[in-house]
């Protein structure tokens, strides 16, 4: 039986962490991997949701930033953006593989919305860059890495 409030709960921070509110979303997954309870699988699979649906928030933000960017809970300084940006125009779409990372992540799925990247391009790569990390802190909490 799937515990919805385990697997909401995952879902919830997976979510936050890729927007602006401090979550730690590999923390929750490798906690829950350590229970040995779940299935490590749909672990991943739901933070992998909730993780690139946060993403998409950034994204939604980036499209309406001259709206947003001096409001006072805007998620990204002027600096994070245009350094978020810079890498965005050199490599292209291809830095969204880099939406994992901490501290540039959120910026760069911020600059995609700025930079107007199709929704259905965003996903793709995002939903990859999201995913093989969940996959690696799984495989590293398994032992299996």
């Amino acid at each position: 039986m799937i515990d919805l409030g385990v697997f909401g709960g995952l879902f919830a921070v997976s979510f936050a962490a890729a927007t602006i509110f401090p979550a730690q979303s590999e923390i929750a997954l490798t906690g829950l991997i350590a229970t040995t309870a779940y299935s490590t699988v749909l672990l991943v699979i739901v933070a992998s949701i909730g993780n690139t649906l946060g993403s998409v928030v950034n994204w939604i933000l980036g499209r309406g930033v001259e709206r947003f960017r001096q409001k006072r809970w805007f998620p990204v300084s002027e600096k994070m953006l245009d350094r978020a940006s810079g890498w965005y125009h050199r490599w292209g779409r291809w830095s969204l593989l880099m939406s994992w990372a901490p501290f540039i992540g959120d910026p760069l799925t911020l600059a995609a919305g700025v930079l107007r990247e199709p929704l259905w391009s965003f996903l793709v790569l995002v939903t990859i860059a999201k995913t093989v990390r969940y996959i690696i802190v799984a495989m590293a909490t398994l032992s299996v890495i």
